[in-house]
């Protein structure tokens, strides 16, 4: 379940605002009609009810359904399930959403109790009822806990789906259930039409205003300028690197069709260069008035494409070709070429963090993945591309084997501008992300939407220890010590005693001893998966 609490949002505030005004004013009406006994609501409550007496007698096949329609949708069950819900957005680390969830199912079945007492309204009676049920009827309670309950569910949908039939289909069924519920309480003859009205405009007014106080606030935003998605004209452009993509001609015609197949127009074409690798060409495409430029390449090509996208609304689209492709690996993006490209056209956008990098070596600059120093860059540093090109990222691998034996090195490291901590580290790396090739979580708790940025010291003393660590690492532990610990802050700045290696989304940057990273929160948007659930790192 990925939810993006922006989904929710409509494009006017005062739709908001009429959503929850027009069922509230309909309970007002109602209740105000119930307890002056207003002839004409009463008359028509009769009718209704007399009608559907008698569209259901003698049709035992009937009530049974509709006593099986009761038992589904009572209070219990509904809670129950509400439960589970509210349990899943706990272990997602939606709070607010949790807490919203609870509430609403307690307010509403609790709320229609006590509003049942002060109404006092008796319920149909028929010389044969139908269904013996004891208690007052207005409002109903089915219908309030239906109200509520599949209100729930349209918010829960919304937020986790993005525009499109999907989400429309899911939204039509769930109202459509809603309505299906309070009408079984009519035909079963235990409540009257007013009831039944009444009591799904307390559920919907019940779920969404709490929605309104616990969780409309609650939503990660990005930067203001990364809320506009493109102009609608569907218009794209690509920025391929050309010694990654291969046959530049093959790729094109691979882009059109899948372009086409998802109604956009003929894309624009630029290509990256040694002098330029790809900072020009986005910004071409920027002043083309594109509404998705798609960064075909690798995790070089990929970052400066996004570090002049960021803050002017423009999706980006990643088509990963290179080794690492850690980004994408991270969002999600399937590393399959047709299968991207289908995400790049056909997906939604996510708002996500950058970092801006800074060194003592004069380097000034962004990432969206990782940036380090000491062992991991060394790394870096000594992977054979020849070898790379052969076997991928296990080129590596055997790299790593060659840098394990990095001496120690004496660092300090400030987060958030506080006092700085002393370590004696083999490697530190400070990450937007969390996972590594093959889904080792190296900052298992670090969210590339959550603002933060998240620092693992890493400092075995002998060889051997790096066996402890790498249990430790891939079994998420979050046990910290004097040879793994890990920090958390907006502003890290990490001061090495020497010049070391570093590195940038895998990219070797020289030797250094001062590395200055700050989060820009929400500040890019990169078209994603369309998902229900988060998809599992590769």
């Amino acid at each position: 379940m990925t939810l993006d609490l922006r989904r929710a949002d409509p494009g006017r505030p005062a739709v908001l605002a009429w959503v929850l005004a027009v069922p509230t004013l309909i309970f007002a009406i109602l209740a105000v009609c119930v307890a002056t006994e207003a002839s004409p609501v009463m008359r028509l409550d009769q009718h209704v009810a007399e009608w559907a007496y008698d569209v259901t007698d003698g049709r035992p096949g009937l009530v049974d359904f509709l006593d099986v329609v009761a038992v589904v949708f009572s209070n219990l069950v509904c809670g129950i399930v509400l439960a589970l819900l509210a349990i899943v957005a706990l272990v997602r680390r939606e709070r607010a959403i949790a807490l919203w969830i609870v509430l609403s199912g307690v307010v509403a079945i609790g709320g229609n109790a006590l509003i049942k007492l002060a109404f006092g309204r008796e319920r149909p009676t028929f010389d044969m009822p139908l269904h013996e049920i004891g208690g007052y009827s207005f409002p109903s309670g089915h219908s309030t806990g239906a109200g509520m309950f599949f209100t729930v569910l349209v918010l829960l949908a919304i937020v986790s789906t993005g525009r499109g039939w999907k989400r429309r289909i899911l939204v039509t069924v769930l109202s459509l259930m809603a309505i299906g519920v309070g009408a079984s309480r009519i035909f079963l003859g235990v409540h009257y039409l007013s009831d039944v009205v009444a009591g799904l405009s307390l559920g919907m007014v019940i779920a969404l205003g709490l929605w309104l106080l616990i969780v409309a606030g609650a939503a990660r935003l990005p930067h203001e300028l990364a809320t506009i998605t493109g102009s609608g004209r569907r218009r794209a452009a690509v920025v391929l690197n050309p010694a990654k993509v291969g046959d530049v001609e093959e790729f094109k015609a691979r882009v059109r069709m899948v372009a086409d197949l998802n109604g956009w127009s003929e894309p624009s074409w630029y290509e990256t260069s040694i002098e330029d690798p790809g900072r020009g060409q986005a910004r071409a495409a920027l002043e083309e008035g594109v509404d998705l430029i798609i960064a075909a390449g690798g995790d070089g090509t990929v970052r400066t494409v996004c570090q002049e996208v960021a803050r002017t609304g423009v999706a980006v689209g990643v088509l990963p070709h290179g080794t690492g492709n850690l980004l994408a690996r991270n969002l999600g993006i399937p590393l399959n070429a047709r299968d991207a490209l289908d995400v790049a056209f056909g997906g939604q956008d996510r708002a996500i963090d950058l970092a801006v990098l800074e060194t003592d070596t004069g380097h000034h600059t962004t990432f969206l993945v990782m940036a380090g120093l000491g062992m991991d860059a060394a790394i870096m540093t000594g992977v054979n591309d020849q070898l790379k090109s052969k076997v991928g990222w296990l080129a590596y691998f055997v790299s790593g084997v060659k840098a394990a034996r990095f001496p120690a090195m004496k660092v300090q490291i400030s987060v958030d501008g506080g006092e700085p901590r002393r370590f004696r580290a083999r490697t530190v790396v400070v990450g937007n992300v969390g996972f590594l090739q093959g889904g080792i979580p190296l900052l298992p708790d670090a969210q590339i939407d959550d603002g933060l940025l998240d620092v693992v010291v890493i400092a075995p003393k002998r060889f051997i220890g790096w066996l402890a660590i790498i249990v430790r690492v891939v079994g998420r532990q979050k046990r910290t010590n004097e040879r793994l610990d890990r920090l958390t802050g907006q502003k890290v700045v990490i001061k090495a005693e020497k010049p070391v290696p570093m590195q940038l989304d895998g990219d070797p940057v020289g030797d250094g001893q001062t590395i200055t990273a700050e989060v820009q929160p929400g500040v890019l948007l990169v078209r994603v998966p369309v998902a229900l659930a988060p998809p599992s790192p590769r």
